[in-house]
């Protein structure tokens, strides 16, 4: 017996766009801002930064009353094998029949459907194409053509598509006539979708298949759904802690953890910026405001606050960062302000030190990035700073600054210069770490190593794109570290500290990386990564040796996949965001094992911290106008007495731009 698992014909769509991202831009690497509209069973997966307006557009042709979902875009299927997607269905789909009916309005560029649709970079796909019929196979970048029939249709009427795939059998039919027939075994199981390079109309969509199989993948997902319940209820709840009200000087993922008044009280630092020149290619702190976790009040303000949505709207790093540079003991925020470089008193925000950013000193045409091919200013306009110890001190107390994509420049504690440095591309928040143990920091900036006198030890051999984010260390406790990297359309890598390329998957555009012990019974540790541009919100896990694991399409956008020590056993989970349908935190097999409660909280900016100092780390959430604090539940675990202590990043070294890691250790 035959059960119908999917029918559309978009009659409860409303005419107009589907819901999509109107900012087309980075706010979604690391913010969580839902696309607002009504979506019933369906996803767009695609982030299109070459269009501003939607993909798809819900109409009605001429004097009818049906609707139709039509794809808009103008676009070549070698754009980096990415297509406009709409998805639908389950991922455990397994053998079904799909038909849709369509009119490509076009015959220039491949329109079709998608089935055992896992990813936007991992399905099959069957289009209509200028010489007919198309069975294609897309595994990351690779798209394999499995088969194709010549025949002649029509962009004026509307064609039936239908697939039927049993096992490794796929049967492709075009107004009920079978014209491909083969098989493959790449793809078990999966979802369908709506995929189109030209302007295409959709007017229905169905799936069946047989009852049994229905039945059993019903068996499946409630075995799965019991799983998970108990693996929660296992698992501390979030519980609220704390909130803080920001009043007028809340800001978006531009903020800083740290002790500024050298006791143990902890404090946040928060900025607003205002935008110069083009987009978010120059932004310059506006404001910048101290406040206490403990009581929530503001221990210095400098700048003028404004109560205005722009302030979140910001898709770069600020340059700031709280650290005891010179180390007094008590903190100190090292940041770039009005084109002087600063060493502000953690207590009060008053100026200890100040020297001018650097003149720009190089041709402008060997600068990367800079936008119009021209200097908007005589002096550096900073991007960001991190910590590091080139001097080989007994402490870092050296302070990297950096342009937006071409130049590094090295401070002293006192402020003054020691080395730049420049190779076409610095990425975005460079690392330093000792890798030849002589006790001073090598560099590593986007694909360059640079030693601690700033001359260039090997670069990577490739030239374009950039990296995204950074994490040196040992993965896997039989080898040596690695340094882990996403870049973009370069993909997820995995490099010797010679820089010797170990692993490299192009994966889509990778953005954000992490390292954690998300499955303790796996030897070593764990790599999430996640990609966005074009195939968006793909989730990959890797083994300790790069191999992946397993892979899964996110459904929002802002997932920042920090580790989370959340119960003291040793065991990292996810953070993803603080959504609480969607969010929550990820185990290491992809299920959602803590959820936030539906309480009104904040959900645009996540951070993961231990605010009570109890061994576990909590969630942090906000927007503009509210900071919420969640705490796991009950007692940390303490295996055999111990207490887990993993090392983690700096908080000295925050950034949009960091990959995250939670390295075991035990105390």
């Amino acid at each position: 017996m035959v059960k119908t698992v999917a029918d559309e014909n978009f009659s409860d769509f409303p005419l107009g766009a589907f819901p999509y991202d109107k900012e087309h831009s980075a706010m979604g690497e690391y913010h969580y801002y839902p696309e607002e509209g009504y979506k019933g069973n369906w996803l767009d997966p695609i982030t299109n930064w070459n269009y501003k307006g939607p993909t798809w557009l819900v109409t009605s042709p001429f004097m009818s009353n049906v609707h139709v979902m039509e794809q808009m875009r103008v676009q070549s299927i070698e754009e980096r094998q990415v297509l406009p997607t709409l998805r639908t269905g389950d991922e455990d789909w397994t053998d079904y029949t799909l038909t849709v009916k369509m009119r490509p309005l076009t015959v220039s560029e491949p329109c079709g459907m998608l089935f055992r649709y896992q990813t936007s970079m991992m399905h099959y796909g069957l289009f209509l194409s200028r010489e007919g019929l198309e069975l294609h196979r897309v595994v990351k970048t690779e798209r394999t053509v499995l088969g194709c029939s010549k025949l002649e249709w029509s962009p004026d009427v509307f064609h039936a598509m239908t697939v039927k795939v049993e096992g490794s059998l796929i049967r492709c039919y075009l107004d009920g006539s079978l014209e491909i027939e083969t098989e493959d075994d790449t793809f078990t199981h999966g979802a369908v979708a709506l995929s189109a390079a030209m302007p295409t109309q959709y007017l229905s969509l169905s799936v069946e298949m047989d009852e049994s199989i229905s039945d059993e993948l019903a068996g499946k997902k409630a075995r799965k759904a019991e799983r998970i319940r108990k693996e929660s209820e296992m698992l501390p709840k979030a519980e609220l802690w704390k909130k803080i009200d920001l009043k007028d000087f809340g800001a978006g993922r531009q903020i800083r953890f740290g002790h500024l008044t050298g006791t143990d009280e902890l404090f946040f630092i928060i900025c607003q910026h205002q935008r110069r020149v083009y987009k978010d290619r120059y932004p310059f702190i506006s404001a910048m405001t101290a406040v206490s976790f403990k009581t929530g009040e503001i221990l210095w303000q400098l700048g003028e606050p404004v109560d205005d949505d722009e302030v979140i709207h910001l898709t770069t790093d600020l340059p700031f960062q709280i650290y005891d540079i010179n180390g007094d003991g008590i903190d100190e925020v090292i940041t770039a302000w009005d084109f002087k470089l600063r060493i502000l008193d953690g207590r009060t925000g008053k100026v200890l030190s100040e020297t001018d950013t650097p003149i720009d000193p190089d041709p402008p045409e060997k600068v990367t990035g800079l936008e119009f091919g021209k200097y908007a200013f005589k002096r550096l306009n900073v991007d960001a700073i991190r910590i590091v110890n080139v001097q080989g001190k007994e402490r870092a107390s050296d302070i990297l600054i950096k342009d937006r994509y071409s130049r590094i420049w090295i401070y002293d504690s006192d402020l003054k210069p020691l080395w730049t440095f420049s190779k076409y591309n610095t990425g975005h928040f460079p690392y330093n770490i000792d890798i030849n143990g002589d006790g001073k920091d090598e560099i590593f900036s986007c694909y360059n190593m640079i030693d601690s006198s700033g001359h260039l030890l090997w670069s990577l051999p490739i030239e374009t794109d950039h990296t995204d984010e950074i994490i040196v260390g040992r993965t896997n406790p039989d080898k040596e570290p690695v340094i882990a990297i996403v870049s973009g359309w370069e993909g997820f890598m995995l490099v010797s500290l010679s820089g010797k390329i170990l692993v490299r998957d192009i994966n889509g555009h990778g953005q954000r990386i992490s390292i954690g012990n998300y499955i303790p019974e796996n030897k070593g540790l764990e790599i999430c990564t996640t990609t966005y541009w074009g195939a968006n919100g793909i989730i990959y896990m890797h083994d300790s040796e790069g191999k992946e694991i397993w892979h899964k399409e996110w459904p929002t956008n802002g997932s920042i996949i920090t580790p989370v020590n959340w119960d003291g056993s040793g065991r990292d989970l996810l953070l993803m965001t603080g959504d609480g349908k969607t969010g929550g935190l990820m185990n290491g097999n992809g299920d959602i094992v803590v959820r936030f409660p539906n309480d009104g909280h904040p959900t645009l900016a996540a951070e993961v911290l231990d605010v009570t100092g109890d061994e576990r780390d909590e969630i942090i959430l906000w927007d503009r106008k509210s900071m919420w604090v969640y705490t796991p539940s009950g007692e940390a675990k303490r295996p055999d007495g111990r207490i887990y202590d993993p090392i983690r990043y700096p908080s000295y070294n925050g950034s949009n731009y960091r990959g995250e890691f939670s390295f075991p250790r035990w105390r």
